[in-house]
């Protein structure tokens, strides 16, 4: 059975596909996204990517960042 780690991110709606493509090219797989709690107008992202062989309990790894590149390229 396979085993997910996850993790959450706010998007800024300006920069949308960019930040979506920044995560997604790091193997996380957009599993939904809402209205932030605290601002409506923005939204939070929820991602998720299988657990891979030889990665810590907290999802990184010794060669591999293991979020996505901050600030966008």
């Amino acid at each position: 059975m396979a085993k997910w780690e996850y993790a959450t991110a706010p998007v800024l709606v300006h920069a949308t596909k960019q930040i979506l493509d920044n995560w997604g090219e790091d193997g996380w797989e957009l599993v939904q996204i809402v209205p932030s709690p605290a601002n409506p107008e923005n939204v939070v992202a929820y991602f998720k990517r299988e657990k891979a062989e030889g990665r810590r309990k907290n999802g990184s790894r010794k060669w591999a960042r293991p979020y996505p590149r901050w600030p966008l390229r």
